[in-house]
């Protein structure tokens, strides 16, 4: 049975925690068992991206597992028709690396959280103003937590999850910068216990907004 959880719960879990998982990996079989570990090690919310093979078909999977706080959503997300059969898979946030305002319309449509890539303060004001519901500021290696703060100080309207280039070490200056969360893929899952390096980055990023 799928949890459905309105756009509003889905953000207060992303920004409660500060971070949203990705999994990008070459089989939906390992896409399944990535999110798992990383669902396990405390995060609640995880994104398959589309690029991973068979993608929508894992989305599918986890989506019949989700239970408590957690959520599975689609990340990679190019256009409104695959924006809508992720939502039918059981998705329940949309993530795209460049403005796309299909996606949004079907996020408004479907009542599903977007987070909507976006990579100067014009692409970022439009999108909020279209309705997305996050905005994926990517790649983040092309930014710096001081350049998101200046924006920020002019665009205090804006949520922004800095993804592509974040690190566990570098996630806290983001988050004092301003960003409501992060974006981490293959980083969560690295060393022989992933749960041990969730709840240290997790303690760092509340550390930064105390």
């Amino acid at each position: 049975m799928k949890a459905v959880r309105a756009p509003h719960e889905v953000k207060s879990l992303i920004v409660d925690s500060g971070v949203i998982g990705i999994v990008r990996t070459d089989s939906s079989i390992r896409a399944v068992e990535l999110t798992r570990t990383i669902w396990d090690a405390g995060v609640a919310v995880v994104e398959v991206a589309l690029t991973t093979p068979q993608g929508l078909q894992a989305i599918e999977t986890l989506a019949a597992e989700v239970s408590g706080g957690r959520v599975i959503g689609a990340g990679t997300v190019l256009d409104g028709a695959t924006a809508r059969l992720a939502v039918l898979a059981g998705a329940q946030l949309l993530v795209t690396p460049t403005l796309v305002e299909e996606v949004i319309e079907v996020g408004r449509r479907y009542g599903v959280l977007t987070a909507i890539g976006c990579s100067t303060p014009t692409e970022m004001l439009r999108a909020t103003t279209l309705g997305a519901d996050l905005i994926k500021v990517f790649p983040a290696s092309l930014w710096t937590p001081k350049i998101l703060s200046d924006v920020l100080a002019a665009l205090p309207q804006l949520d922004c999850v800095p993804t592509g280039g974040v690190s566990p070490e570098s996630a806290a200056s983001w988050i004092k910068a301003g960003a409501r969360a992060v974006g981490l893929g293959s980083a969560l899952t690295k060393g022989e216990d992933p749960s041990a390096s969730v709840r240290a980055l997790l303690a760092a990023i509340q550390e930064a907004r105390s």
